[in-house]
């Protein structure tokens, strides 16, 4: 055991062109996997922005979630006050404040990326609807003819389904009790 560093074992006599050869070999696998670390690193420094994003964007998702029932509780206060109760003046007043509290609601939403779906007459779209019946209706066949519960969408990911009725379209008898295959019908 000595101290000295140990030295490569000396080559034989190779010709020039050979080692050029083994060098640029060497030299190629390296650059190969240089480029394959570029490559890997540059890919994690995407999943990570849009790991980010994501997080950015969906980090309202379980406080939004929580604040569905709220909003639907506003619209179903708006709903629940017959024509003949709004000439009241008193509960006009409440009415106006519900109404504009629900806008308000729905308009901090929206500056956070939730938006509401599940209009009549949209088509129906089973990654934003959730079909509980099937009726006949003015509206073509396949559309929405009927909205029992709005549904809300953050950013492209659909936090709840609307609960929609679709058409059968004008005149269309009720479907017999087999038909639900047509839709999807969710329970």
């Amino acid at each position: 055991m000595s101290n000295e560093p140990e030295t490569a074992p000396p080559q034989e006599d190779v010709a020039p062109e050979i080692r050029i050869a083994e060098l640029e070999g060497e030299l190629a696998i390296v650059k190969d996997q240089m480029l394959r670390a570029l490559a890997d690193a540059e890919n994690t420094r995407r999943r990570a922005e849009r790991a980010s994003e994501d997080s950015r964007v969906y980090a309202i998702d379980r406080f939004a979630r929580d604040l569905l029932g709220v909003a639907d509780n506003l619209g179903r206060a708006l709903h629940a006050i017959t024509p003949e109760q709004r000439t009241d003046p008193a509960l006009a007043q409440v009415l106006e404040g519900v109404a504009l509290t629900e806008t308000a609601l729905l308009d901090a939403f929206a500056r956070h990326g939730l938006r509401r779906i599940g209009a009549k007459s949209d088509k129906f779209d089973p990654n934003l609807h959730q079909a509980v019946a099937q009726i006949p209706s003015d509206e073509p066949p396949g559309a929405v003819a009927d909205v029992f519960q709005p549904g809300y969408v953050l950013g492209e990911r659909t936090l709840r389904a609307a609960m929609v009725a679709v058409s059968l379209g004008q005149g269309a008898p009720p479907p017999p009790a087999d038909a639900a295959a047509s839709v999807d019908i969710k329970a």
